[in-house]
């Protein structure tokens, strides 16, 4: 069977930046099947071979490797079709473009939304209008329900629960959830990915990951960049909406899951769901306590934000999954922009042990065992205990076992949205963000944001621009009586 991959939002950055590099490197590695095609839409009054030109120069720009003749044999299967998304009669030309280019062949379609997200309902009604039409003329199958009928849809997914829902809804009146694949990148990348190979099959570590070894779970996602040009659109979101909802929960989720009885999409989804219904929403007096947020100086200064504006640019949050395995572990999730770098690491800090036999000298020369998973930008597991000092006497100091993909994987690391288009062709959604799990996610985060509009507390810190973590939120978990691992 062939498939159809039909972009919308094709003039975009995304696309130009992620989604045809990405097909791209997965040609020249020979992992698409074999009869591909790809079909861009926007408003732009491109042609298909305009497109195809433009497409040379950014592809040569974002990827690694690239040579022209190989990428024009990829561009023969890339064609522009100019649409408004709001306009029925756009999507009635595509599709008649579509079924020319597809033949009498039985063609699986992948729409994917890379739109700004007011567009993602206008786009999913008319793709059911435009269907049902075809279906009538008797020159398609039905669309609800068709696997061979996939829509992908960008983040952000809502912008709280009840647009997340509202959405959720809209989406069901076209396509059943098993034809629904909502992206998020972090899934893609490959060390959240060896979360679950080190998880699920190594008898090592089972053991320890539950509440008798494990003290305390740290996620951290730091960016070095400020809101730049952005500051319009991220004085709306702020850090918890950029952030939280979906990538830091997402690796929440996969750091506290159990492990599914077989590996498929519904399983694994299904116990990523009963992590966050584990985790209890916040009452307003919880969020004073368990929450910390900040604001980077010269966000004021920013291109779209208000002089008085209260979004904050960092914040930290405390969550307890409360179920057999992580009773008591508190987890802890930090992200901020203007920070000393960009990295993200999922920090498992284990007890201490339960008595210190060599206690002599200062304890600040070693530290308890720690698993760091570094997500980005060099992904790589290391593995922190104590070794004894070579020499007479018993100095202890801290020693990293250390396993870096960059060392282990000659070629370069590949993008996640290699990964996550390639599931999508497919059909494996195990990757993707299904609705339940969406919405659970917005019950956790909707008391935090609701209660910062409405309350003084917790306190809006500053922090200085380029540091590794505010002095505040220090503070702040110095008073949970934990610290924040620190590179």
């Amino acid at each position: 069977m062939s498939n159809t991959i039909v972009i919308f939002g094709a003039s975009g950055d995304l696309t130009s930046r992620k989604l045809i590099p990405a097909l791209y490197s997965l040609y020249l590695k020979k992992r698409l099947p074999g009869d591909v095609r790809i079909v861009g839409c926007s408003r732009s009054p491109f042609s298909s071979e305009q497109w195809r030109d433009d497409l040379e120069k950014t592809t040569e720009k974002f990827t690694s490797e690239f040579e022209s003749d190989s990428f024009k044999e990829f561009a023969a299967s890339i064609f522009y079709h100019k649409l408004d998304i709001g306009t029925i009669d756009d999507f009635r030309s595509l599709f008649r473009f579509l079924n020319e280019i597809e033949g009498e062949e039985d063609a699986t379609r992948i729409y994917y939304l890379s739109t700004a997200p007011r567009f993602f309902c206008p786009a999913i009604e008319n793709l059911g209008i435009a269907h049902k039409e075809q279906v009538e003329l008797g020159s398609d199958v039905k669309l609800r329900g068709n696997l061979n009928r996939r829509v992908v849809i960008e983040k952000p997914f809502g912008n709280d629960l009840d647009s997340a829902h509202a959405l959720n809804e809209k989406i069901h009146e076209v396509f059943a959830e098993s034809q629904v694949y909502r992206i998020d990148h972090y899934l893609g990348k490959e060390t959240v990915q060896n979360m679950l190979v080190l998880r699920f099959a190594n008898s090592i570590f089972e053991p320890m990951w539950n509440r008798n070894y494990i003290d305390n779970v740290q996620i951290i996602c730091s960016e070095s960049v400020d809101v730049g040009r952005r500051g319009g659109y991220y004085n709306s979101s702020g850090v918890l909406r950029d952030m939280f909802q979906n990538h830091l929960l997402q690796l929440l989720m996969i750091t506290a899951m159990e492990c599914p009885a077989r590996f498929n999409a519904g399983l694994v989804r299904d116990e990523k769901v009963k992590v966050l219904q584990a985790i209890k929403p916040f009452s307003a007096e919880q969020v004073g306590t368990e929450t910390f947020r900040a604001q980077y100086n010269g966000y004021l200064d920013s291109e779209g934000v208000p002089s008085d504006s209260k979004t904050a640019t960092f914040a930290a949050i405390k969550l307890h999954v409360e179920n057999w395995r992580w009773q008591g572990v508190p987890f802890y999730l930090c992200s901020g922009k203007a920070l000393a770098k960009r990295s993200t690491h999922i920090v498992i800090q284990f007890h201490d042990p339960p008595t210190l036999l060599f206690s002599d000298g200062p304890k600040e020369h070693w530290e308890n065992n720690r698993l760091i998973i570094q997500i980005q930008p060099d992904e790589g597991i290391r593995m922190r205990f104590t070794t004894k000092v070579p020499d007479a006497g018993m100095d202890l100091r801290t020693t990293d076992l250390d396993f870096n993909f960059a060392d282990e994987y000659s070629k370069s690391m590949p993008d996640s949205y290699q990964r996550l288009l390639l599931d999508a062709i497919k059909g494996d959604a195990s990757l993707f963000a299904r609705s339940d799990e969406v919405e659970f996610a917005w019950k956790i985060i909707d008391p935090i944001i609701n209660t910062w509009d409405q309350s003084p507390t917790p306190k809006l810190y500053g922090y200085k621009s380029g540091v590794e973590m505010p002095e505040s939120c220090d503070q702040w978990m110095h008073f949970q009586h934990k610290s924040w691992w620190k590179e």
